[in-house]
């Protein structure tokens, strides 16, 4: 017994765990993707999304090396002989060269990471990228990677590997944006001055993400400098922009506010048509920020977005449309090893047309509302094993549309009664890094959605005429659906410099955008899954190869994938979406599949930077009522 004990003997160490925060010395703002190297061990890991860091190792004495590219890297001589926290702060180098570059990864993170299918943007990059009018814009730079595609010429819409409009999931600071237009799709709503980091995932979507089918595209804003106060703007052709930033308490709290807007109905005035120098057309945007550190252990963010479009043309038609979010989220450290995020999300969206300046005149408005309740946490079980669990609860509230008419209006005052909804998940998120050249990402998403009352449910013949009404009362369950959504990806390193991918993602989608023209409106309707509309479902199989060149200063990738679609939506003939209370009868449900390669080529250093890439790919739908 006593030599069968001597081995475990042997391996029983005690073990520590070191962790803290990187910040950047001169603003105080959290280094994503930091990494934190033990000489010693030769392993480490890297910052999270907060720049918060967790490596658990046997008590002893390290060297322990931070470094972030593009900034001096520092070294401590650590005695590990209990749970520690180390803070760091890095400075920006100051060598002499033609530029210095500053990434939130490792160079070669596109060949050792087990994710696949996405891209990260810097500010930089995007701005360096010429645009309409010179305005620098997020959702057209993302249109010109691989792999998606825009919805039109001037048009902020995409489609993603052969998905619709709506199954992209745009969230700013965790919010989910519903239209992301200005100007009728010829802007985007983000300002660039106020965004930290974009992240892409076409593929292998981790799965503390749900509820779209085809991307997600995470946006999160700047938390503000905590050294010093500022002061930027620029004026364009199409607006003007302006930005303050500073800090509340020196290194603990900061704030910062960026504004825009466009001044295109200056313009309109000039022309010596009476419609036009009548007419207005102009946007605004305000982002703000607050975030501020409680304590070692705790800290609280509060950011908010506000953007509006007007359109008047001659006073006989104004259409206004925007989008309001609000995003409160708790930092906490638990212990070494565990982090949590827990946030507090409202999200709206809203239309106004009108029509006529006289008794003849007659309005219709429509909204949505997100409230929201999600809460995520990290384990850094050991520098190989980390977990992500967590569960979001949205309710949701849709007002499909309210006619406001005037005494001769063509249309009767209408109000068609609001749905409501419950929309329920729990994930978990296993990254395994315990092999020497294979990595693991696995996971789950458990959904439910459940349509509640007050409200009518219509039963339709074939003919699509009401047959029976079926009532419910507040908060009653109308159709419950359920969704088990697995997740997986790996990576298998075949040298320094070159990787294989491979995932399988299954999404499930709840909410639906009608529409019908292929780019967004403002006007579009957004609905929730119900008696008779099904969540719609996508299962997707990616293959990846992965080659850096020269030093990682050129990346190269083509991947293929393969994706089948289920419960897609679709209009019968002469389908009228505008405040009609039997939209569903008008519906029409079918399958679809859609595959392609993509091929991409980066350069990331030197006097030229940017990318070519090429995708060839293919998108079919079949609908019973239409094919045949």
């Amino acid at each position: 017994m006593l030599l069968m004990l001597l081995p475990q003997l042997a391996f029983t160490q005690h073990k520590a765990t070191l962790s803290g925060y990187v910040r950047d010395c001169s603003t105080g703002e959290e280094l994503i993707g930091a990494t934190v190297y033990v000489n010693e061990t030769e392993s480490g890991t890297i910052t999270n999304s907060y720049g918060f860091y967790s490596i658990t190792l046997p008590e002893g004495e390290y060297s322990v090396r931070y470094s972030y590219v593009g900034y001096d890297k520092k070294e401590f001589n650590i005695s590990l002989l209990a749970d520690s926290t180390k803070n760091v702060e890095l400075c920006e180098k100051a060598v002499m060269m033609k530029e210095v570059v500053v990434k939130a990864e490792k160079e070669d993170e596109n060949i050792t990471s087990g994710q696949m299918s996405s891209e990260k943007l810097s500010i930089k990059e995007i701005k360096s990228i010429p645009v309409l009018f010179g305005e620098t814009d997020i959702l057209k730079t993302i249109q010109l990677l691989p792999g998606v595609q825009s919805s039109g010429d001037g048009n902020s819409g995409f489609y993603v590997r052969g998905g619709n409009i709506d199954q992209n999931l745009i969230l700013l600071d965790e919010a989910p944006v519903y239209n992301a237009s200005h100007l009728l799709g010829f802007f985007s709503v983000f300002n660039s001055d106020a965004i930290k980091n974009i992240k892409i995932m076409k593929g292998g979507i981790p799965a503390n993400y749900g509820g779209r089918l085809s991307s997600v595209v995470d946006i999160t804003m700047k938390n503000g400098n905590m050294k010093h106060f500022g002061v930027s703007g620029g004026v364009g052709l199409i607006d003007a922009r302006l930005l303050a930033e500073g800090p509340i308490v020196k290194d603990k709290g900061s704030f910062i506010v960026a504004g825009r807007r466009s001044y295109t109905d200056i313009y309109l005035p000039l022309s010596n048509d009476p419609q036009v120098n009548k007419s207005k057309l102009n946007f605004y945007d305000l982002n703000a920020k607050i975030n501020y550190r409680l304590n070692k252990n705790n800290r609280i963010y509060l950011s908010a977005y506000s953007g509006r479009d007007y359109f008047d043309f001659a006073h006989n038609f104004q259409l206004e449309w925007g989008n309001y979010t609000g995003t409160l989220r708790w930092n906490h450290i638990f212990n070494k090893k565990i982090f949590m995020n827990t946030s507090l999300i409202a999200s709206n969206y809203n239309y106004y047309i009108s029509f006529g300046e006289t008794t003849d005149n007659f309005a219709v408005q429509s909204s949505m509302n997100d409230y929201n309740l999600k809460a995520d946490f990290q384990y850094f079980r050991k520098p190989e094993s980390t977990f992500k669990f967590g569960f979001s609860s949205f309710y949701h509230v849709f007002a499909p549309g309210t006619v406001i008419s005037g005494n001769n209006g063509p249309l009767p005052n209408t109000d068609l009664e609001k749905k409501y909804a419950l929309d329920n998940a729990v994930y978990l998120v296993h990254h395994i890094d315990r092999f020497e050249r294979i990595r693991f990402v696995s996971g789950f998403r458990l959904t439910s959605f459940s349509q509640l009352g007050p409200g009518n449910v219509y039963v339709y013949d074939d003919d699509g005429l009401v047959s029976d009404t079926l009532k419910y009362s507040n908060n009653e369950f109308i159709k419950t659906y359920f969704g088990f959504e697995p997740r997986f990806s790996t990576s298998i390193l075949l040298s320094e410099t070159s990787s294989l991918k491979a995932s399988y993602t299954r999404t499930q989608q709840y909410l639906h955008l009608l529409s019908n023209t292929t780019s967004a409106k403002p006007t579009d309707l957004w609905i929730p899954s119900s008696y008779y509309v099904k969540p719609e479902i996508a299962r997707q199989v990616a293959v990846g190869y992965y080659k850096n060149l020269f030093a990682n200063n050129l990346e190269t990738s083509v991947e293929v994938y393969y994706k089948k679609l289920k419960n897609q939506i679709d209009f019968k003939n002469g389908a009228y979406l505008l405040v009609n209370s039997d939209i569903e009868s008008l519906l029409t449900f079918g399958a679809g599949w859609s595959y392609g390669v993509e091929f991409l080529i980066k350069k990331k250093k030197g006097d030229l930077t940017g990318w070519i890439s090429y995708t060839w790919s293919k998108s079919e739908r079949k609908f019973d009522e239409i094919n045949n």
